[in-house]
């Protein structure tokens, strides 16, 4: 990287206002014109202080202000690193997340699709048409918020309805929850693979991710340590069978980081998209620290993305009734149709029926895949429709991830999930979505393929 401090001597000779200021404005002009890009290295402090004829106070005082902004990170014994723009979630682009990927499979059951369409049809065949098209109470029925309770309770068993808030998916309530909680320049922890989600919501509103350092699930050590520093507004978590890494946190782990977070008065977001997938997991933070966890999960990841119908469980009813105000003012109510359609499928076992479907064929595509990538380095899981695939160094994950969609197979690599500067060389895989069994199979082939001879051609894979 050239010497970046040339440039900003007159700037900051021109600046009006303090000189730490002035430092962090011009870091985030350089970042948003591209002369800074994400992980570029800014100097030591001392060298950046003699270059701009400035004292170290005052380096470090801008340093500080521009972490606080999100717009570097740093790293004891590594230095510090622009975080830059959060990158363009490109739908197509090997290097982002295409949410078309993240789909349970589709079970070839003709019974159970028949249950499926006689149970919709019921529930708006007894629906009053003109009902379902007039505005709702915002945050569901009492029926509603009971049923999404008992979604809630094979996880989470204290879940009680009153706490209980439906909404139009997972997205929306990340949103209310992030706007709510934090300010533009607060943080935010977060593992260090995570929902990309989270992290388009961060950017837009302003909030900095800190990933807190892990051996396969965030480091307690790491959670205490930015509790004292970066004094975080909140913990997000994807603890069972994570989106992308497919790990789920260990029980004493869970213990660890709740205990933490109830030291610190810190509110933990418990992201539970997959859990129902699982058949056994430990306990939900939710659990383990109710007074602090906000409780989410829903039907789209497990049961069908197509179906925005998401659940979300206060830690009390004062913010509860807050979270239903920031939700309403952004999105009015939850569809009554897609309301009456999980509610029904809930209430009559068809979502029980389909997440036991779902997850027996993605035990099926676990074991395919142990046999098509049995050469490969990586952790099968029961349960999972997700597989995720360290690469040898030889292998560049944002080009093999491209020439696999390319050609049909669902590949992100781990770029797309990173909140560090240093992503690992690693791809994730769907085995689920409109996918049958044989191209499954044929897909993960392929990738054991490219894999055992990577011959680079015009920037691809042979």
């Amino acid at each position: 990287m050239p010497r970046i401090t040339r440039h900003w001597r007159q700037r900051l000779a021109e600046a009006s206002g303090p000189a730490y200021l002035a430092l962090v404005d011009c870091i985030a002009e350089d970042a948003r014109s591209g002369r800074l890009s994400p992980g570029d290295r800014l100097p030591p402090l001392r060298e950046m202080a003699t270059d701009l004829d400035l004292n170290y106070s005052t380096i470090a005082r801008g340093l500080a202000e521009a972490r606080k902004r999100g717009l570097v990170d740093s790293r004891v014994g590594s230095g510090t690193f622009v975080r830059g723009p959060a990158p363009a979630m490109a739908l197509r682009d090997g290097n982002s997340a295409d949410m078309t990927m993240n789909l349970p499979p589709e079970p070839d059951d003709a019974n159970l699709v028949a249950r499926l369409r006689a149970s919709a049809a019921a529930a708006l065949g007894e629906a009053d048409p003109y009902a379902l098209l007039r505005y709702q109470d915002f945050g569901g029925s009492p029926r509603e918020r009971e049923l999404g309770a008992q979604w809630m309770k094979p996880r989470f068993p204290e879940a009680r309805a009153e706490r209980v808030l439906v909404a139009p998916g997972a997205h929306a309530v990340l949103h209310a929850l992030v706007s709510q909680l934090a300010r533009p320049g607060d943080t935010i922890c977060v593992e260090a693979l995570t929902y990309p989600g989270i992290k388009a919501i961060a950017a837009q509103l302003g909030v900095r991710l800190l990933p807190l350092a892990d051996d396969g699930a965030p480091l307690p050590a790491a959670f205490r340590d930015a509790c004292k520093s970066a004094q975080p507004k909140a913990l997000y978590l994807n603890p069972t069978l994570n989106n992308p890494t497919t790990r789920t946190i260990l029980r004493s782990r869970r213990e660890a980081l709740a205990e933490i977070a109830l030291a610190y008065s810190v509110p933990i977001i418990e992201d539970d998209a997959y859990g129902r997938l699982v058949r056994t997991a430990p306990p939900a933070f939710a659990s383990l620290a109710p007074e602090l966890t906000w409780y989410l999960t829903g039907l789209s990841k497990c049961v069908g993305a197509g179906l925005r119908t998401a659940y979300v469980h206060a830690p009390g009813q004062r913010q509860m009734q807050r979270l239903a105000g920031t939700l309403r003012a952004t999105t009015v109510m939850a569809s009554p149709v897609t309301t009456a359609i999980a509610s029904r499928w809930i209430e009559d076992g068809t979502a029980d029926a389909l997440i036991d479907a779902v997850r027996d064929e993605a035990n099926r595509r676990q074991r395919i895949a142990e046999t098509e990538l049995a050469a490969q380095r990586y952790v099968p899981r029961a349960d999972s429709f997700h597989l995720w695939l360290p690469l040898p160094k030889t292998v560049e994950a944002g080009e093999l991830a491209g020439w696999l969609r390319e050609r049909g197979v669902p590949a992100v690599a781990a770029v797309a999930f990173s909140t560090g500067t240093e992503p690992p060389n690693a791809l994730r895989l769907c085995l689920g979505g409109q996918l049958t069994r044989e191209q499954c199979a044929a897909g993960l082939h392929l990738v054991a393929e490219a894999l055992a001879h990577p011959v680079v051609m015009q920037g691809g894979y042979l």
